[in-house]
Parts: C-alpha cells; structure tokens; sequence
C-alpha cells in the first residue's frame, strides 16, 4: 500500500487538507477585526497568555518568534490559577479554542478578580460568554478545525493583538512571507515523496527525544513532542540546551540502543550562540558513541521567525505522515475524550 492509498484509509476526516491549507489560517487571523479599545497599553507592565494544548502552543511560538521585539515580561500560564503577581497592570490573553477549557475558565475568572486587562481569542463557549458579559475583547476564531490543527490562526490573531496594541513592530512584512512559505510548502509536503514523510519513515519504530535550545526554538521541541504525542500516538520526550548538558548529559553514560529505540531529533539554527552550537557537536558525540542515531533538523530561511514556521510546519506534516504510517488516524483523540467525560 502507497502513502496516497494509505492516507485515504486512516485519515478520516481529511486533516491532510487542513494541513495543505493551513496558509488560509493566516489569512483568517490576519484579516480578523478585534476592537481592542478598552485596552490600555500604557499600563501594561507583564503579559500573560493562559490556555492549554493546542491553544497555549500559540503562545509559546510568540515568545520565540518575538524574542528581540518584545520588550515586556512575557509568560504562557497552563493552569486553572494565575501567578501570583497578576493584577490590574497585567494583560491577561485567555485563549481557548472550544471556549471550554476548564483551566482557561478558571485562569480567567481569576483574572477577573485580579483585575486584569483581559483579551479572549476563542471560536465561543463559555469563554466568549465571559467575555460578553464583562465587555473583554474577544476575537472570534474560525471554528471547524481540532485546537492542535488550529495553531496558524491561534498564533496569527494572537499576533495581530500585539501588532494592533504596538506590543510589537509592524508585522505586515513577515506575515506575508509566512502565507507564501506555507502555500509553497504545503504544496511540496503534499506530494508522493517529501521531507516530512522521509523524515516520519525514519522514525518509525522509535521514541523521539528532540533537542532545542532555551528562548529560540524551545516552541519547535515542544510543538513536535505535542504532535508526535497527538497524531503519531506516540511518547515522545524534549529538552532543552545549555540546561541539558548541566545533568541530562549524564543519561547517556547507561543508554544501550538494545534497551530503548530512541532517535535525537537535533534543531539546529545559525543564530544560536557561538558556545551553544559547540554543545551541540560535543554532546552528539557523545551521543553517537552510546550508539543512539542523531537527525538534524535545520531552516535555511533568511528570516529567524520564518525559519520557526518552517520547522513547526515541517514537524505537522511528519508527524501526520507517521501517524498513518503506523496504522493511525492522526485526528483520533480517544484517551482525551475519556479523560474529559470522567473529570
């Protein structure tokens, strides 16, 4: 059976059309008109992004993409209760996708005791009656779609938030590259033979640990463990550079290959520190030497946030690709919905 025909078996409800289309997200969130006048950027001093899953990977490729443009403390909160230091100077983004995310619910009653400046990105639910009750700015999202397939319209309506508030400079420019990039990658990752499905076929039969680094493509490494876990229906591990060589470091003293099939998945980019891609070559050394094979996976983008969409899109796609290679359905979230009816 050829991937085409094996696509059209375990892809029931045609995610790879999501995956080809994803440009048009962009386009959505892009064009979206939020009213963000009841917000007051003056009083601004730390921003919050609260949600969970699909919906808070959003916010954590904002603080790689925008790590030299943003210039306020910036956290992605995964919980049913704020930090501590929330309060009336705080902009608090609640993003939930169905609207019905018990720990974004709660997070955001709490802004709302806290007295936060409050924004809702959501295709409803009881976000956006939250929302309407209290008179938030909701940015109402495109619905249809599985929150981890929703990423590009997440992201880009949370972009265009900080772009429309002057949290960040003008992001016209990169936007659209972003819309080409996808358009054109979309095309090529739908063909028999591609990147992504060559890199999913080396994965199967293996456990993926993805190395990043710290603040610049920690997003990618967590984004891909999210995907390998959701579409492949796989466990999958990350970590993060320079931390890791403080202590992870020592695990592969003991690793035998006959013991665990695990594959490094290496995000390598230029604009790393000099001492950082030194670590990279002599911690794979050693990594090699336990005998644990090592991918390497880097853009060639001019562009430092574009070369983050193209790994992020590239890991989609394989992800996809190795959920079907191994008998799944990449959209089926069976252990979730069991999880969600017994809480």
């Amino acid at each position: 059976m050829n991937i085409t025909e094996m696509v059209s078996k375990y892809d029931q409800s045609n995610q790879f059309k999501v995956l080809k289309e994803s440009f048009k997200q962009v386009e959505y969130a892009w064009n979206l008109d939020v009213d963000l006048k009841s917000i007051n950027t003056s009083k601004i001093k730390n921003i919050i992004v609260t949600g969970l899953g699909g919906s808070a990977i959003g916010g954590d490729l904002m603080s790689n993409f925008s790590r030299k443009d943003l210039l306020l403390p910036y956290a992605v909160n995964r919980n049913y209760e704020l930090p501590g230091y929330a309060n009336e100077e705080t902009l608090v983004i609640a993003s939930s996708y169905s609207g019905n995310t018990e720990e974004t619910i709660s997070a955001l009653n709490n802004a709302v005791q806290k007295k936060c400046q409050i924004v809702c990105i959501t295709t409803g639910g009881k976000i956006e009656e939250i929302a309407k009750s209290h008179g938030f700015p909701a940015a109402k999202l495109q619905p249809g779609f599985q929150p981890r397939y929703a990423l590009w319209i997440n992201f880009f309506t949370l972009l265009k938030i900080f772009h429309n508030l002057k949290l960040v400079p003008d992001q016209t420019k990169i936007v659209k590259q972003v819309i080409d990039h996808l358009k054109t990658k979309g095309e090529e990752y739908s063909k028999e033979k591609n990147e992504a499905l060559q890199l999913a076929e080396k994965l199967v039969g293996f456990i993926p640990l993805v190395y990043a680094v710290a603040d610049y493509t920690s997003v990618v490494a967590t984004r891909l463990k999210g995907q390998f876990n959701e579409n492949s229906k796989l466990h999958a591990f990350y970590s993060s550079y320079p931390e890791l060589d403080h202590n992870e470091i020592m695990g592969w003293e003991s690793f035998g290959a006959q013991k665990m099939n695990l594959k490094v998945i290496n995000i390598l980019d230029k604009e790393y520190h000099s001492q950082v891609s030194k670590r990279f070559q002599i911690t794979s050394e050693i990594i090699e030497k336990s005998g644990c094979e090592i991918i390497n996976l880097e853009s060639k983008e001019n562009d430092f946030r574009l070369r983050l969409i193209d790994l992020i899109y590239l890991g989609d796609w394989a992800t996809y690709y190795l959920a079907v290679l191994r008998c799944f359905d990449p959209t089926s979230i069976g252990n979730i919905i069991y999880l969600k009816e017994h809480l």
